[in-house]
């Protein structure tokens, strides 16, 4: 079992990537996973697990959500998977559903933005230890010449958390001119600040050296072979007809739209947010993590991608991996039995996925709680969900 203080530093940062040069073809795609789809089988106690539809319950009725889906799993299958509740309360009742589409907002940034760049690192195209500018010399202007792609995807960049609405008005093109005219507002690499202009720089960053954007090249080069077919950017009508909804805006209600502002005026494709999907497309993605870059029979990344994108590495204020979060202030849902090397995110619209590589276990956690007005809150209810997943596994040992 890893040491709980083992930490990523720059010269294993090094080390690491000189050793992903090595490029692999696209693989294959990847047969559903046969699930045993019983809790006893996965070692898991059914008793402890039924403690979940109390908290969702109790959630829904304070209204800290319309609905949710819930769906834990272990590397050999999905031990619960359950929908509560409603996918939308206006402007008509409609009841959420097991494959109800989500808007996942941030969960874009590791599952669509990172896991991109993470595949470009292991084909030797980026070196994360390197400037951004050499990779976008347009970007070393303003006192962003040392910023390197590391610390964009551990939000140690310097850069500002959200830069204003307005330079998103005109076009995505100009949007991105902009983004690259930007001064940092800290010190690179000095201080932890969770940024969505990082991840929007990772996105352009994705296009600049695929040529395509981060919807074309997630879907080709990931979900594709990982059979998640329901997962993408701008879902398709069938999709948007199955999406919880959002908010309203401009008239209308959010359904299958998303519901980030600047993500909206970047045409619903950002590094940021803009992702929607499944909990059963989401488990494929999990499983694969799990699995160390595997799924199926079918690798997707090597061994040594996983870990290395998962490493704790330290920041200001906790401990982050590269694209992931592990133990900062936004880890509340994390729950509090996960081991040292768990990692997660959430999103603002009430989602969360965390993996747990020790416990053998993740949480897939959906719900749209910005809908109808914007005042649901979810988080402490996810750690919960966590909390009680770890506690009913059968093979559960306290941590070394």
């Amino acid at each position: 079992m890893p040491n709980r203080r083992q930490f990523l530093t720059t010269s294993i940062v090094s080390a690491i990537a000189a050793s992903m040069t090595q490029s692999f073809p696209s693989p294959a795609f990847a047969q559903e996973p046969k699930m045993k789809n019983t809790d006893i089988a996965l070692e898991m106690d059914p008793a402890r697990l039924a403690y979940i539809d109390e908290i969702v319950e109790e959630g829904i009725r304070q209204e800290k959500m319309p609905g949710s889906v819930v769906l834990i799993g272990r590397r050999a299958g999905i031990a619960y998977h359950k929908a509560y509740g409603n996918l939308s309360l206006k402007p008509d009742v409609r009841p959420m559903l097991t494959d109800t589409v989500f808007d996942l907002a941030s969960l874009t940034k590791p599952i669509a933005t990172a896991t991109s760049i993470m595949l470009l690192v292991e084909r030797g195209q980026i070196d994360i230890t390197k400037p951004v500018a050499d990779y976008e010399p347009d970007f070393a202007n303003n006192g962003k010449e040392s910023i390197t792609v590391l610390q964009l995807l551990t939000h140690q960049s310097g850069l500002i958390p959200d830069n204003p609405i307005a330079d998103y008005l005109q076009s995505a093109d100009d949007a991105f001119r902009r983004l690259l005219l930007l001064k940092p507002v800290a010190t690179p690499g000095e201080k932890f600040m969770y940024s969505d202009v990082n991840f929007i720089m990772l996105g352009y960053l994705v296009k600049k050296i695929t040529r395509l954007n981060v919807h074309e090249f997630s879907r080709q080069e990931i979900f594709s072979p990982l059979g998640m077919t329901e997962t993408g950017y701008n879902p398709s009508e069938p999709l948007r007809e199955r999406a919880a909804l959002t908010q309203e805006r401009e008239g209308r209600w959010m359904r299958g739209e998303v519901h980030d502002p600047r993500a909206y005026k970047l045409d619903g494709i950002a590094g940021h947010a803009g992702l929607f999907s499944t909990a059963s497309d989401l488990s494929r993605y999990a499983t694969m993590l799990l699995n160390k870059g595997e799924l199926s029979g079918r690798r997707i990344f090597k061994p040594e991608t996983i870990d290395f994108m998962t490493t704790p590495v330290k920041v200001t204020g906790g401990l982050r991996g590269l694209g992931w979060d592990i133990r900062t202030g936004y880890s509340s849902q994390r729950g509090d039995m996960m081991s040292s090397r768990a990692y997660g995110h959430g999103g603002f619209t009430g989602t969360s996925l965390w993996i747990d590589p020790v416990r053998d276990l993740y949480v897939i956690f959906l719900s749209n709680r910005v809908h109808p007005d914007g005042k649901g809150s979810v988080n402490p209810l996810i750690g919960r969900v966590s909390t009680v997943a770890v506690a009913s596994l059968q093979d559960f040992q306290v941590e070394e």
